[in-house]
């Protein structure tokens, strides 16, 4: 489609800061990086794009599969190759049952490496035909990973970037169920081989000492150090971020997220159902419609950023046309960067003009009354 114009430059209406940038904070992690959990906009990147192992991150992919294909009280059970995975535990038996939705709780509170096969065997039927479904998933979501198993465990070539970690994690945050499961900080579930249930504690500290902690996930191996990936949300600005081979990880973790609500915003450059643009339309009942935002036009900015609209449209549109048609696309940009870009759709319905047209009708009306 033919370019239709760049909207008028606007500064972003942001509280004023006297944070630090980026290029001043340093940590001790080998990778890492903060993004905008609306756009998917980098806001501090160091080796964030260096693939590295991920430890029980890995299971960030396990659940958004898991949430993606199956019901919350599908009942999962436990095979032979589920029990006495090493590491990390809810003590699955042989032929041991429980719903996906506690299953999930274990793989993601407790960290339980035997949750993780039972779901990629119930999932997908074997443990390689289930990575198989995270490397394709990662591709795309445009995520650097490369997963060998689904819970972690030290592979030859089972790693991640700190980016594509993060970005896995934002997919997942959209999903309400994914959501609930990662921000749980203490649950109960079912133990049918003992006389008590088990208790679930999350491992991530910061979801009782973070204000605004949504999860996601720990994970640590000999091999891959102390790796995290977490979010919270304040004034509704969402950031996710991730640290891998860190051993201050909760510490670089509020660093990071602290610096980041420090010096970032949530600007709206587009509401949902704003009129972006008016198009003429040919061969219609009338000469133009109203162009509307599919949905809101979201992302981070700092204060003082200049940002545009850039619209993607034909320079006309031809009858018929119905109201919520796609016919466009608006990006967001940021310092002269895209960060985000969202659907235009029509804001009515236009029928086709014209004498045969208005003669079918016509004739139409007078067969129904006939």
């Amino acid at each position: 489609m033919k370019k239709f114009a760049a909207l008028m430059v606007l500064l972003a209406c942001l509280l004023p800061c006297q944070a630090a940038g980026s290029e001043e904070l340093s940590l001790p992690a080998k990778g890492a990086v903060l993004i905008d959990g609306d756009s998917g906009r980098v806001l501090f990147a160091q080796n964030a794009d260096t693939p590295y192992p991920m430890a029980s991150t890995t299971k960030i992919m396990t659940c958004l599969i898991a949430v993606e294909t199956c019901s919350p009280e599908e009942t999962v059970t436990a095979g032979p190759n589920a029990k006495g995975v090493p590491g990390t535990s809810i003590y699955l038996t042989e032929g041991e049952q429980l719903t996906m939705r506690d299953m999930l709780y274990g793989l993601m509170l407790r960290s339980g490496n035997d949750a993780a096969v039972a779901i990629a065997e119930h999932i997908a039927g074997s443990v390689d035909a289930f990575s198989q479904m995270m490397n394709e998933r990662a591709r795309e979501l445009g995520a650097d990973a490369t997963y060998k198993n689904p819970h972690g465990l030290d592979a030859e070539g089972h790693a991640a970037s700190a980016r594509a970690l993060a970005l896995i994690a934002r997919e997942g945050l959209q999903n309400e169920w994914f959501r609930e499961t990662v921000s749980t900080q203490r649950i109960t579930i079912p133990w049918s081989t003992s006389e008590y249930n088990r208790l679930l504690v999350n491992k991530n500290k910061l979801l009782s000492s973070y204000e605004g902690a949504l999860g996601v996930k720990t994970g640590f191996t000999s091999k891959a150090g102390r790796c995290l990936v977490f979010a919270a949300e304040r004034d509704g600005l969402t950031l996710i971020g991730a640290v891998l081979n860190d051993y201050t990880w909760f510490d670089d973790a509020r660093t990071l997220l602290d610096w980041g609500f420090e010096n970032y915003t949530l600007l709206t450059a587009a509401s949902a159902g704003k009129t972006l643009a008016t198009l003429p339309v040919t061969g219609g009942t009338q000469k133009n419609v109203d162009i509307v935002a599919a949905e809101a036009l979201t992302s981070a900015a700092r204060a003082g950023e200049a940002h545009e609209i850039v619209l993607d449209l034909p320079a006309a549109l031809h009858a018929p046309l119905e109201s919520g048609q796609a016919v466009g696309t608006a990006t967001l940009l940021i310092a002269d960067e895209p960060v985000a870009e969202i659907e235009l759709l029509c804001a009515g319905t236009v029928e086709e003009g014209g004498f045969w047209n208005m003669l079918k009708k016509a004739f139409g009306l007078w067969s129904v009354a006939g």
